[in-house]
């Protein structure tokens, strides 16, 4: 029989065997992961999503738009991905920012306003290889437009008339020429423009302050206009009146021939001044009537005598 090898032989030669199993596997992990890795930091296989594409530079020069779902696999250093566009509604904001943007009305007045545009990319080679920095130049005619009819307006237009200067913009935007004779936005940069809306249009901050005080010096203008108005109106009221006495006591007392009118007239004063006599009478100390031809036929109330306080003797 063959001599037996010793057990600690066997436990020494099994872990031996495990270590090495052991290191393959970790090395094999190991390139693996470095694989992928280095696969996807090269994007040598990359994935085209729904409504998305990828603009792919080729190694001579060549730009390719792909649109196909799904996976591709590229040769890495010979070709590049250069850029993936988004195909879905997409917003644009006035002056590139959502807060409000501050623009000038025709009548020198500064408002401040925020609109937002909302687009889809159609012609991916329009606007991905036909166009350098596409989104940057689409900001800039974008905010061209929607300034130059904006500021065409007066001020009492952009604050009342929104619904249809929104309307007259969004058709600007859609069919335009951006200049005469020029492409549209559209055409320009193979988009579709879905909508426009116009957020916000409002006056500065001292601008309202002094448009509040104006209304209220033409409140306090329109109230003391409707007093001087109330005033006119009694005033020719009483003349009315006072003038159909008179022509009712001429008819009733006076003569065809014009006679009495005088006479007539000549009482009519008396009876003035003696009725503003009579409502002071007391303290009063100068009489005036009006002067006539004739002695005024009025009879004055009897003067009051001295009444001595109870002190005097």
């Amino acid at each position: 029989m063959p001599e037996e090898l010793p057990r600690h032989f066997f436990t020494r030669a099994f872990v031996k065997t495990i270590l090495r199993r052991s290191l393959a596997l970790a090395t094999l992990v190991g390139l693996f992961y470095g694989l992928s890795a280095l696969v996807y930091a090269t994007r040598a296989i990359f994935k085209v999503k729904m409504n998305y594409a990828v603009v792919l530079e080729r190694f001579g020069g060549h730009r390719e738009a792909i649109t196909d779902i799904g996976w591709h696999v590229r040769l890495p250093y010979f070709t590049r991905i250069e850029q993936e566009v988004s195909l879905m509604n997409q917003t644009l904001f006035l002056g590139g920012h959502p807060e409000p943007m501050r623009i000038i009305s025709k009548e020198s007045v500064a408002l401040w306003t925020s609109a937002v545009l909302t687009y889809r990319i159609r012609d991916l080679k329009t606007w991905a290889i036909e166009n350098l920095d596409p989104l940057n130049l689409l900001q800039g005619d974008y905010d061209g437009i929607v300034k130059d009819i904006l500021q065409a307006h007066e001020v009492n237009q952009l604050i009342s008339s929104r619904e249809k200067i929104k309307d007259d913009i969004f058709v600007a935007l859609k069919s335009r020429p951006i200049n005469e004779g020029g492409p549209t936005l559209e055409k320009k940069y193979g988009i579709e423009v879905v909508s426009f809306v116009l957020k916000e249009t409002r006056f500065g901050d001292k601008l309202v302050e002094a448009t509040e005080e104006k209304k209220r010096r033409e409140l306090i203008a329109e109230a003391d206009n409707y007093s001087a108005d109330q005033e006119a109106s009694r005033i020719r009221k009483l003349y009315a009146a006072y003038l159909e006495s008179i022509q009712s006591l001429q008819q009733a007392l006076g003569r065809p021939d014009g006679s009495t009118d005088t006479a007539l007239l000549q009482f009519l004063t008396q009876q003035k001044w003696a009725t503003a006599y009579e409502k002071n009478v007391e303290g009063q100390n100068t009489i005036v009537i009006q002067n006539t031809q004739d002695s005024p036929a009025i009879t004055l109330p009897p003067a009051q005598p001295h009444r001595k306080s109870t002190g005097e003797r």
